[in-house]
């Protein structure tokens, strides 16, 4: 008996009718994606119950044997993919199938660019897979009633795509999923049984679950067999890739493979296959993604290594599997040597995962290290997407930080591009004779970086310095202070001490005009009172009046305002003001007997100052002021 008491038409979101009007306007280029899509689904209802019937095998329900079964109707034009998996309550549907991974269609409709091509590569990775099913379909409905409840308690959601869904409760003996495709008319070809086998052994041959469609007769067979029932066959594989020689798999099942765990549309841009024997015995594949995911910046993403026991799934995104700046790998790990039953307690104090965490670590570092020495454009490629990423390494990663750090790429003052391609050891080969620091600076934006005073006398002497702008990069200096017994120096902090690299006699006669300037640098310093820690003549400049410096160990102006940024406090620092005594404004300002004429040029040079390292003025409308005083005080002199 149908129950149909509990019946209610519904309206999608508005930001989900966006997402079906762009799948049904053919976002996908390959229309077959859609059978990988529900096929995947039905594969990880399954996984869900295994794992989940390890500690409850009443969800069962007396059929142990997990399949998925593609069958078609050509007589109704249906197509259906279903499953005995886990299957979903009314809650569930409403929740997932009706918003449509709530948590990540907004995100969704934000990164789409309006390029189809690139914006079809999105959709497996927001969760909304199963709506390329309207691609090939003006109708579908999904029937599905959760393991363990009553047969009563199955649901029914249908839609044709165009702005509403009905969900009602129906009547549903066995467990699992069932994906009615009504197909249209001008798709008729995902009606033919060739067409959906080849489509199988393309995208799901993979997949350790079998994938059954019914069995095929002809001739004098086919009459035999039309009254009795019908029987399934296998058409995937069948066994775990990862667990198959690598020698027997093609290039082309490692990324069909990849694409699966992933919902990327991209092959990966490489990947490791490892199978570890001994007192802990696993397999690893772990994949590097082409493309940054777009959640790579949430503070809730999830790792995409996936944790098996014995090809039993145990855990998605298990997070223990992978240090948090490598949460870009995809891949699986199947342990021999795990309880089925492990659970994320378990996990979290296990020192065998800790050995798989840290040899995987050590593999994918090693992937690196090979594509970055023997392909630098491929490595190029990682590094613009995942660049950031990898500098937190260096703080999370004490033991391999010195690895880290040699993968690192920096945008340098020696080459005119921002492009981040220099790294570490090409830095010290190019280090000047008598060079024994590695000198950087911090800034908000890659010009400000690159035009920031406090790199005149670096340029002067043609000693290279990293030009750092990622919000990271504080972060990671403060964590990486040297390098192969390199120190690594900010060039805005503290005193200036270049070493042997320092002109003896430059300095000599910069310390004297500090001395004959005395009165200068103290008359300064009074006007500007509590605003600077102090004011002292500058061996960093050469063109510029001024600049602002911080202590040696008190915290750069870049890393204040990136706390302030993020809503977090940045303690107060008072910065030195240095002032190049032999620039013509600071030579004028030296005569200037008007003393309110002086302050203002002043206060001028010290938002100046601020201004050029990417600084906010406090008060830029006094600065406007202060400024057309002075300019028009110089106007009517020169008139």
């Amino acid at each position: 008996m149908t129950l149909e008491a509990h019946k209610e038409t519904l309206e999608f979101k508005a930001e989900v009718s966006q997402v079906l009007d762009l799948v049904i306007r053919s976002l996908y280029s390959n229309k077959e994606i859609f059978l990988r899509e529900l096929v995947s689904n039905a594969s990880d209802a399954a996984e869900k119950l295994r794992f989940e019937a390890l500690s409850d095998d009443g969800l069962y329900e007396g059929d142990t044997e997990l399949r998925i079964q593609i069958t078609v109707d050509p007589e109704a034009k249906t197509l259906t993919v279903s499953d005995n998996g886990i299957g979903l309550s009314r809650q569930e549907v409403t929740e997932t199938i009706g918003s449509i991974a709530s948590s990540g269609t907004r995100r969704f409709i934000e990164n789409l660019t309006g390029d189809q091509a690139e914006d079809s590569k999105l959709i497996g990775q927001f969760g909304v897979g199963f709506y390329s099913s309207f691609i090939v379909a003006d109708r579908v409905t999904l029937v599905s009633r959760r393991a363990g409840l009553g047969a009563e308690h199955g649901v029914r959601w249908e839609s044709d795509g165009r702005g509403s869904y009905t969900l009602a409760t129906v009547e549903k003996a066995a467990r699992g999923t069932d994906v009615i495709l009504h197909i249209k008319e001008d798709e008729k070809d995902f009606l033919e049984s060739w067409r959906l086998r080849s489509i199988i052994g393309k995208f799901s041959d993979h997949l350790a679950l079998p994938v059954q469609m019914p069995k095929e007769y002809y001739g004098e067979e086919a009459e035999q067999k039309k009254d009795e029932p019908q029987e399934f066959e296998q058409v995937n594989r069948g066994t775990a890739l990862w667990m198959r020689n690598k020698s027997e798999i093609s290039e082309e099942e490692y990324h069909d493979f990849y694409k699966h765990v992933s919902h990327d549309f991209q092959p990966p841009l490489a990947y490791a296959h490892n199978r570890v024997e001994g007192t802990n015995e696993y397999t690893a594949l772990l994949f590097l993604p082409k493309k940054a995911p777009w959640d790579l910046w949430d503070r809730d993403q999830k790792h995409g290594v996936k944790l098996y026991v014995r090809r039993v799934f145990i855990m998605d995104e298990a997070d223990k599997l992978m240090p948090h700046y490598l949460r870009f790998v995809k891949g699986v790990v199947d342990s021999d040597d795990l309880p089925l039953n492990v659970s994320r307690e378990i996990l979290q104090h296990n020192r065998k995962i800790d050995t798989i965490r840290q040899a995987n670590t050590k593999r994918l570092l090693g992937l690196l290290e090979t594509m970055a020495k023997d392909e630098p454009e491929r490595y190029g490629e990682f590094w613009d997407e995942f660049g950031r990423v990898l500098k937190e390494g260096p703080a999370e990663d004490f033991p391999n930080r010195e690895r880290i750090a040699g993968l690192l790429r920096f945008a340098t003052s020696h080459t005119d591009s921002d492009t981040q391609r220099e790294s570490l050891d090409g830095y010290i080969e190019r280090m000047k004779e008598g060079q024994d620091k590695i000198y950087y600076i911090t800034a908000d934006s890659p010009a400000a970086a690159r035009h920031s005073p406090h790199l005149e006398v670096f340029r002067k002497k043609g000693v290279e310095v990293l030009l750092m702008s990622d919000r990271v990069d504080e972060w990671l200096t403060s964590h990486l202070t040297e390098y192969k017994g390199k120190q690594l120096q900010s060039v805005a902090k503290g005193e200036l001490d270049m070493g042997e690299l320092a002109d003896k006699e430059e300095k000599a006669a910069k310390e004297k005009a500090a001395a004959e300037h005395g009165d200068l640098l103290a008359r300064i310093k009074k006007t500007l009172g509590e605003r600077v820690e102090d004011v002292r003549a500058s061996t960093r400049l050469v063109d510029s009046p001024a600049c602002l410096v911080v202590g040696e160990h008190d915290m750069s102006a870049n890393l204040a305002r990136v706390l302030k940024a993020v809503g977090q406090n940045a303690p107060e620092t008072k910065p030195i003001l240095e002032i190049n005594l032999t620039h013509p404004l600071v030579r004028r300002l030296e005569s200037e007997a008007d003393q309110g004429r002086f302050d203002d040029f002043v206060l001028v040079l010290l938002d100046q100052a601020q201004l050029a390292e990417g600084g906010q003025l406090d008060d830029p409308a006094a600065f406007v002021g202060r400024l057309n005083k002075l300019i028009l005080n110089m106007m009517m002199a020169g008139g």
